[in-house]
């Protein structure tokens, strides 16, 4: 039976599932949150993995307690009070569902799902968990970036006025012809590729950042540019083997806001020369924002209302106790960098747990769907050549 939890009682202890990329991003989250931020430092309980001997090496260097290679020990382990989801996105679903009817709070990876369908399992199964006092978070860790809260900060505080344009790009080059067959290519796992992968970052960030939501997506157009990967390892004697990339290699898609303002939206993991380069412009009739995570620490800044000889781009370092965050880290202009989203993220979930308010709003499920329907509209979008209203592509 699920167990029977207040709304607020903090968070003692987490169990990961995930021992890649994210696994290890989201262990020095977890390690690193109460030593960078007063807090409660909730217990690293278990993490659970594929095969037993590499989990239990991965638990031994990032500081997880135990370790299993069944991620179910989690729902039955009472010292685990939140399920952290660090894993394949057809896997978002079903470990989120099974933990939140186990009575556990639920940080899952992003893109919410591969699909709108798991989607919107996910959004209604925490729909009924938080009428338990059960909460849940997603990892859009961008939003932390202490440059990208400022420029919500901003937005509320009226420094831009009503918003005309939002310009949005995620560009990474590390999926060209050489990379091989990974589960991101493949559509049964990933559900989409650099769409679901970047652009539901950017998506989240000007959803976030603007407080608008996209009502309308045309224009969209998706190309897979290497439609077959070889297959990795090969072995000895035998033919190299290859398989068919069933995802987008790059999508863009124009887009209207609720507030009227026209956006762009355009990802690629082709984009050659570029690393990770997730930018977001916000143009205003008071004043433009722009923000580049290659330059995270750093906001650039246009204020209409200065007088004209004084009118160009400031550039902010936001690293000072004032910003978002940076009160936990360094002195002034001593960076951050992308560990440190994560680290934020972790602490403002602590503090939601703990019945306190975080530095700024967090994604919760039903947050997440909306950003899976703009992602699901602009699919669909880009099989038709034809506008989707985002209202159409919601089911409930």
């Amino acid at each position: 039976m699920p167990r029977s939890r207040t709304r607020h009682h903090g968070l003692a202890g987490v169990g990961l599932i995930g021992t890649s990329f994210m696994g290890r991003a989201h262990s020095v989250a977890w390690a690193g949150a109460p030593k960078f931020f007063d807090l409660p430092a909730p217990a690293l309980a278990c993490v659970a993995g594929i095969d037993a001997a590499e989990t239990h090496e991965f638990g031994r260097r990032w500081g997880w307690m135990r370790s299993t290679a069944d991620w179910r020990d989690l729902l039955r382990d009472p010292s685990v009070d939140l399920v952290d989801v660090a894993v394949p996105n057809h896997l978002h679903a079903p470990m989120s569902i099974a933990a939140l009817t186990a009575g556990k709070h639920v940080a899952c990876e992003k893109p919410l799902a591969g699909t709108l369908a798991d989607a919107h399992r996910m959004r209604d199964a925490a729909r009924a968990a938080a009428r338990k006092g059960v909460r849940t978070f997603v990892w859009f860790n961008y939003r932390r970036a202490p440059a990208v809260a400022l420029m919500h900060r901003m937005v509320r505080q009226g420094r831009i006025g009503r918003i005309y344009h939002v310009r949005a790009n995620y560009l990474q080059d590390w999926g060209g012809p050489s990379t091989p067959m990974l589960w991101r290519f493949d559509a049964s796992a990933a559900g989409s590729g650099a769409h679901g992968d970047l652009n539901a970052h950017i998506v989240d960030m000007a959803r976030f950042v603007t407080g608008e939501e996209v009502v309308e997506v045309s224009g969209a157009v998706a190309r897979t540019f290497i439609g077959r990967r070889a297959v990795t390892p090969v072995r000895r004697g035998a033919r190299p083997r290859t398989a068919r990339s069933t995802v987008d290699d790059s999508l863009a898609f124009i887009a209207q806001m609720s507030g009227g303002a026209v956006a762009t939206f355009e990802a690629s993991r082709v984009a050659t020369g570029h690393k990770n380069r997730n930018t977001l412009e916000v143009n205003g009739e008071r004043g433009s924002m722009r923000f580049d995570f290659e330059r995270m620490n750093e906001l650039e800044w246009w204020d209409e209302t200065q007088v004209q000889a004084l009118r160009g781009w400031t550039r902010i370092m936001c690293t000072e106790p004032v910003h978002p965050y940076a009160h936990a880290y360094w002195p002034p202009a001593h960076l951050i960098g992308y560990e440190h989203g994560f680290v934020s993220q972790a602490a403002d979930m602590v503090r939601a747990l703990s019945g306190l308010e975080p530095e700024v709003p967090l994604p919760d499920f039903e947050d997440a769907f909306a950003t899976q329907c703009v992602l699901e509209a602009a699919l669909r979008s880009a099989r038709t050549r034809r506008p989707v209203l985002v209202r159409s592509v919601v089911r409930g």
